[in-house]
């Protein structure tokens, strides 16, 4: 059995999915089990419980563990569980005082690493998904309001990332490894802005503005703190007319081309229209 940390969230769902269609024993971790809607023969379970009885392998989603993992580790090596397969983060490249995101996945792998346990640790670039934030904005007035419009990344499919995971949770190949994922074109975000509104029959253009305002933006919503703005707006003014660097994993992994942005926005128009 597999068992699925924030199996609601954007990486999550996909890999409960994929992993239920392929006829895989999953148990799918959320807050509240009794409100979730998991494929059929997916056992749903309380976060806080953390059931791992009968469990072979766990997909560590580490936005669910503030501050570290407790006594989960230990408690995995108790109940017999062989692999732990955490959603790491490419900017684990370039981890340091300067780039807070980047240190924390880094610390976690080391922890896991330290375990004693089979591990892989996938290591994604920008998500595709990042553009829902941007999904109030378009309904309103089709406008995007945000810093650096030339900044250039490779946004990946959530699927793409699920069906990654997927593969290091149920094959041996990737133990030990940590894959760096990619989407499979560079775009500035003026571009990402473009193709959601030819997906949706709209003109939607990015408006930039500047580092303050954006920084102000960024802080009005209560989500991220001054620290990861600062991270995140480091990061876009490095990445402004510097294409972004195209990984070949997904393919490589899956057997066939990562999903490009475009397709991405149609997976989700509804929220845009």
């Amino acid at each position: 059995m597999f068992l699925i940390t924030g199996a609601t969230g954007n990486v999550g769902r996909h890999l409960v999915a994929e992993l239920a269609t392929a006829g895989h024993k999953v148990r799918a971790l959320t807050r509240d089990p009794a409100a979730a809607r998991f494929p059929a023969g997916v056992e749903a379970a309380a976060t806080a419980d953390m059931p791992l009885d009968g469990v072979g392998a766990v997909f560590v989603n580490p936005a669910v563990f503030h501050g570290g993992f407790g006594d989960l580790l230990d408690r995995c090596r108790e109940h017999g569980v062989r692999r732990v397969v955490m959603l790491s983060s490419s900017s684990t490249l370039d981890a340091g005082p300067g780039n807070p995101i980047g240190q924390m996945h880094l610390d976690k792998e080391r922890e896991i690493e330290a375990s004693g346990l089979e591990w892989v640790f996938p290591r994604p670039g920008a998500f595709a998904a990042n553009a829902l934030a941007w999904a109030g904005q378009i309904r309103a007035d089709g406008v995007v309001r945000g810093a650096y419009a030339d900044a250039q990344t490779a946004p990946i499919h959530e699927r793409d990332i699920a069906a990654v995971c997927a593969r290091a949770l149920t094959g041996d190949d990737l133990v030990g490894t940590r894959p760096v994922l990619s989407g499979p074109e560079s775009l500035t975000f003026t571009d990402q802005a473009r193709r959601i509104g030819e997906v949706i029959g709209r003109d939607v253009r990015y408006e930039e503005l500047s580092r303050e305002d954006a920084r102000a933006q960024m802080l009005g919503g209560g989500y991220v703190t001054p620290v990861i703005a600062d991270s995140l707006l480091d990061m876009f003014a490095a990445c402004v007319g510097r294409p972004a660097e195209i990984s070949p994993e997904v393919e490589r992994i899956t057997g066939r081309p990562a999903r490009t942005f475009a397709e991405w926005a149609a997976d989700n128009a509804d929220l845009f229209a």
